[in-house]
């Protein structure tokens, strides 16, 4: 399967409020119910379509045991992998949380906020070993145990290197158009094989979970 960063110039089209600020982590062979107890998190009411988890996890946040707030998240099932989708959230990219969650899998996750300077990460984990981690905006930057292993898949899809041109194997961008996040829904599924489409934010039914965060 050929993947490139124009396969996913739909997302921020479509879903521009979940864009503003997203994690996405797809696990595999982990199902939702096990996730959300690897992520300490409690059971909360299921929601169908993203339209009706933005609302929910925006309505969310409250007080936690006087320390704390809680975050939700939604989770769906695509073949042997699961889907966690966090409007304003990045339990996905937090490494403290991620890597002992991935015992056993494959966790890929990226993460954008725009009403955070465009905050962003990608990470690819295996079996709690961080292969890779790099800013949204700055490839030329990464760690991990394999930090080089993708690069020319990474150069390929555009993500930006200090002082380099940007280069897409999808159709041409505008000038300075920001390819970030296509891009990481490409490297995803590079790393996946799963191929993300409207209909698993539309129409999925998310089993939901909460967690305390800092």
């Amino acid at each position: 399967m050929t993947v490139s960063t124009g396969d996913y110039m739909w997302f921020e089209e479509r879903f521009q409020d979940l864009a503003d600020s997203y994690c996405l982590t797809l696990v595999h062979e982990v199902p939702p119910t096990e996730l959300m107890h690897r992520l300490g998190g409690r059971p909360e009411p299921v929601r169908t379509g993203i339209a009706a988890l933005l609302e929910a996890a925006y309505d969310f946040y409250a007080p936690f045991g006087g320390t704390g707030m809680r975050t939700l998240f939604g989770m769906t099932s695509i073949g042997p992998w699961t889907l966690m989708v966090e409007p304003n959230g990045c339990l996905g990219v937090d490494e403290e949380r991620a890597l002992p969650a991935s015992v056993g899998s494959r966790w890929i996750s990226h993460y954008d906020n725009n009403n955070a300077n465009n905050d962003g990460s990608f990470l690819w984990v295996e079996n709690t070993d961080r292969r890779l981690q790099f800013d949204l905006r700055d490839a030329g930057c990464r760690n991990g145990s394999r930090p080089n292993e993708l690069l020319e898949v990474i150069r390929s899809l555009g993500f930006e290197f200090p002082e380099e041109p940007i280069t897409t194997d999808g159709p041409d961008p505008a000038p300075d158009a920001d390819l970030a996040v296509a891009a990481a829904f490409a490297l995803a599924e590079h790393l996946t094989q799963v191929r993300l489409k409207p209909s698993h934010f539309d129409e999925a039914t998310f089993i939901c979970g909460s967690a305390e965060i800092e």
